[in-house]
């Protein structure tokens, strides 16, 4: 959610997304080449997929519009056929909902449209009767300004609670200024007249930020941790959690530093006292996988988070990659390549990376990342998960973009649900500003592009509601959708269960030394994987044209594609690939 250097951009807070941070410089092949070392031992969360589900919008089984526990339930069998191994589910816990759950009012219970507790164990159980693992949202960043702590703080300056959220008392003039991702006025400190005080909110007005200063606070956080890890649950994703140390002396920061947000509001003095502090406590004591949402400007700063020797966190999810487009400017495919290159160069020998290419605050990846035209759907589709399941670290992969489903691309703001748009929009009418260039680039950008409900067939609302939908469907599922998809073999679904079982059939494509091969084309990005002695290599091609691409000297195919996304698989004269829009193919190499 960091701000983006344009104001269009900016609005559409596309979690963490930094159009405007410096890009370091990519790493050299041979860089890229670096071993995997002995430190990186085999374990269950880096051989996992993790499959994000959003329950608002995957099943709804009582016909109110909005998906449930209990539709989740009832799906578990896909779930299982998928070949995914762990479940990610976005926040279900009790909430009002300005931000679609990410802003929690009691964090012992469940959002009642979501259903019971009751509702949770049994979907719980069911997972773990199919050996699929769970993981759950970790909102502490921020709470509900609804949040029983957040209403005793701010009855009284005295009150045992105050000191759970960051105040500033208006006696002292108006505090320092700080940037809201979410705000109207992308003010961070609003003002609230029962203690003529101000209290901090990098996001809605509705989630205060939370005092992690104060011990009380955190052990807090660490016995509701301990609630949900001893139902069962298998790990936790930390959202926002880089912003959750600040100085509280809240200095004056330099003009324009909203531009560069991570910088001055992610890594502050305490943050990593914080996570040694939660592994001790808690996680260390349960096996469970954990991933940071943001980890900072760079692989610097993400590798303390996970250095296995600094006990904290055990994986990083990185937005550098997903960053590029989301701002006026499509993305390019060398600058692709230089990022993730760079981020495995980082990682090779300790630490380990989350790779993904889509989730709740993005648009979809087909439409981002590839082509959406009817022509090239499918194979692009193909192509991005066959990326995602080949690069070295755990593939984190999206609700509905198995089957290749595509961005709706609102016409108007009444359509929107979603908190930064709408607030974005309302700041650009406020101050004159040009709607219909933002609605366009929001049709692009917009995070509602990836929230639009499950196509799980041809029947109204997509067979996701009997009711009325709380976002709008995408109208092109009468041609995509699981149940058209789930029959034929050559479907963006079935693809993507091949793809997850060859990844767990060959190890090569977890652990497998990366190289980059021919890193200034600017149409093919190519790579291997090495381990021991077995290589791979896997050639895709960004592109809606076909392309001969000569492999280099010395390397030759043996045997037949691993994957493919296309029927045929031709090796062509002198050693080339005759590869077809958006074709990807992963070799086994000599």
């Amino acid at each position: 959610m960091k701000h983006l250097e344009t104001i269009a951009c900016a609005a559409l807070l596309l979690a963490f997304s930094g159009c405007g941070e410096p890009r370091q410089q990519a790493a050299t092949t041979e860089q890229a080449a670096a071993p995997t070392s002995a430190s990186q031992k085999e374990t269950w969360w880096k051989e996992t997929v993790v499959y994000q589900l959003y329950p608002r919008s995957f099943q709804d089984s009582n016909g109110d519009g909005v998906g449930d526990l209990r539709g989740i339930t009832s799906r578990l069998d896909y779930l299982k056929s998928l070949g995914v191994g762990t479940i990610w589910l976005n926040p279900i816990y009790a909430s009002p909902n300005d931000d679609n759950g990410y802003d929690i009012s009691d964090y012992r219970q469940i959002m009642p449209e979501f259903g019971t507790m009751e509702d949770f164990d049994a979907l719980l159980k069911g997972m773990h009767q199919r050996g699929l693992k769970l993981v759950m949202d970790l909102v502490v960043n921020h709470s509900s300004d609804e949040h029983e702590w957040f209403k005793q703080a701010r009855s009284s300056r005295t009150n045992p609670y105050r000191n759970y959220y960051h105040w500033w008392p208006a006696e002292k003039g108006k505090p320092t200024p700080r940037w809201s991702f979410f705000d109207v006025n992308s003010d961070a400190w609003k003002y609230d007249s029962l203690t003529n005080s101000y209290y901090l909110h990098y996001f809605s007005r509705k989630q205060p930020d939370l005092n992690w200063e104060n011990p009380k606070l955190r052990q807090e956080v660490y016995s509701m941790m301990r609630f949900w890890l001893d139902k069962g649950i298998d790990g936790f994703r930390l959202d926002a959690f880089q912003f959750a140390s600040k100085d509280t002396t809240f200095p004056p920061l330099p003009a324009g530093y909203e531009k560069n947000i991570i910088k001055y509001y992610g890594h502050g003095p305490h943050l990593h006292d914080y996570l040694q502090e939660m592994n001790r406590e808690v996680l260390s004591k349960y096996n469970v996988m954990t991933v940071a949402e943001g980890a900072g400007s760079g692989p610097t700063d993400a590798m303390l988070f996970v250095d296995p020797a600094r006990k904290e966190l055990n994986m990083a999810y990185h937005f550098e990659g997903v960053d590029l487009g989301n701002g006026p400017k499509l993305y390019q495919l060398a600058e692709f390549k230089r990022i993730y290159t760079r981020w495995d160069s980082a990682f090779a020998e300790k630490g380990w990376l989350s790779i993904f290419l889509g989730n709740h605050d993005q648009p979809r990846m087909t439409s981002k990342f590839g082509d959406d035209r009817p022509a090239f759907r499918a194979a692009s589709s193909k192509l991005l998960t066959t990326f995602i399941m080949t690069m070295r670290g755990t593939p984190y992969y999206y609700n509905g973009d198995e089957l290749g489903m595509t961005n709706i691309r609102f016409t108007d703001i009444n359509d929107y649900r979603d908190v930064a748009t709408r607030n974005e929009y309302q700041r650009l009418k406020n101050q004159g500003g040009d709607l219909r260039a933002f609605l366009t680039l929001a049709q692009r950008t917009a995070r509602d592009n990836g929230r639009t409900p499950f196509q799980w067939n041809a029947a109204a609302n997509a067979g996701f509601t009997t009711g009325t939908p709380w976002l709008q469907v995408n109208p092109n599922y009468q041609q995509v959708n699981e149940a058209a998809e789930d029959k034929d073999p050559n479907s963006v679904l079935n693809y993507f269960r091949k793809a997850t079982a060859t990844r767990r059939q060959h190890k090569v494509l977890v652990y497998g030394q990366y190289q980059l091969v021919d890193e200034a084309n600017p149409h093919i990005y190519a790579y291997t994987r090495t381990q021991g002695t077995e290589k791979v290599l896997v050639a895709l091609n960004f592109s809606s044209e076909p392309r001969n691409w000569p492999m280099p000297t010395g390397m030759q195919t043996s045997g037949q594609p691993w994957l493919n996304n296309y029927p045929t698989f031709t090796a062509g004269a002198g050693n080339t690939l005759a590869l077809q829009p958006w074709q990807a193919v992963v070799v086994p190499l000599q």
